[in-house]
């Protein structure tokens, strides 16, 4: 059989569902997971990685899929303990997911690198494949708002997205480096992936690592993403507002132009299929598809398309229940 190497630049809850697909039509041992750390931040003493907890709690199964993260049946002693003094408890943090921090915080403390950590979180939570942040470094994604500069986490928790954003950067990235592993999986891809995640807060910080968009760029994969942007508006966050705000088009053209020179292929809803032809002008194949993932039929399917965009063959036997995937229509 076969072993291919797949790796998927990941953030926020669109790629952890997208990534319950792949692992549904390829064995997870065939997976790399390079994960967004720009939401990283220090919350009640602990450290948090929203995208990487995101990640392995869908795929463990124990996600709250009602909210998408944290863990599903979580109470909130701790936080409502420190509402009790005063304290502005605008990030719930749930107690076993504070459990999960607080050991990553203290390993941290320790001495020891995120990449370390985190691999070992993921196998206590019965993950197989192989989940890397893209850097052990900090990179803190700040977003440029008429009210001031805003740590990801005030924008988007606290806020709650409710800023116009007129920029954005990442604080410590110049001085990052890739984590270590990242950029031999890339090299070895046989596909690069790009989940639906919102291309300027969850794929920018991986793409603002000094030589991770290089090794992209050279490396001998195909690079396929998914767009993130359905009918004019993001399926979920406020990617569709920062395409308008930063003078982009929100629309699946919109994303082909963002991503020009680094992404082969454009997966792209059925819903705009007319915007094929304006994909294809933008340098990038379109391929049209379902994309809306609302169950693991969906989300196989997807994730299928994308593979097969990619030129490898996914394990239908591996789809779930439901029947056949759907075919997928690849435009001129």
């Amino acid at each position: 059989m076969t072993h291919n190497q797949i790796v998927v630049l990941a953030g926020g809850v669109g790629a952890a569902r997208f990534l319950q697909g792949v692992v549904q039509v390829a064995p997870p041992e065939e997976v790399t997971v390079i994960s967004n750390v720009g939401d990283d931040e220090e919350i009640y003493g602990v450290h948090v990685s929203p995208d990487i907890d995101i990640v392995t709690y869908t795929l463990a199964g124990v996600v709250d899929e009602a909210k998408g993260f944290g863990l599903d049946g979580d109470t909130f002693a701790v936080v409502d303990g420190l509402v009790r003094f005063g304290a502005d408890a605008w990030f719930r943090l749930g107690d076993r997911d504070f459990a999960t921090c607080l050991y990553r915080t203290l390993q941290l403390r320790a001495g020891r690198p995120l990449s370390a950590v985190t691999a070992e979180v993921a196998r206590a939570f019965g993950l197989s494949l192989r989940l890397l942040p893209v850097t052990d470094q900090r990179l803190a994604t700040m977003v440029r708002t008429p009210a001031g500069p805003l740590a990801f986490q005030d924008y988007f928790v606290r806020r709650r997205t409710e800023d116009e954003v007129l920029g954005v950067e990442f604080a410590g990235a110049d001085e990052a480096r890739p984590a270590p592993g990242v950029l031999e999986a890339i090299a070895r891809a046989d596909a690069i992936l790009i989940a639906p995640s919102n291309p300027f807060v969850s794929i920018g910080p991986i793409l603002a690592v000094p030589g991770v968009r290089e090794a992209i760029a050279a490396a001998k994969a195909p690079v396929v993403t998914v767009s993130p942007i359905v009918g004019g508006e993001a399926i979920k966050g406020p990617a569709a507002k920062m395409f308008r705000s930063l003078g982009g088009e929100a629309s699946a053209a919109g994303v082909a132009a963002h991503y020009r020179g680094l992404v082969g292929t454009l997966v792209i809803d059925e819903l705009d299929a007319n915007q094929a032809g304006a994909v294809a002008a933008a340098g990038v194949r379109p391929v049209v598809a379902d994309t809306i993932m609302r169950g693991p039929r969906e989300k196989a399917n997807l994730a299928r398309v994308a593979l097969e965009a990619a030129g490898l063959s996914a394990r239908e036997w591996a789809a779930g229940e439901g029947g056949a995937l759907e075919p997928a229509r690849h435009e001129p």
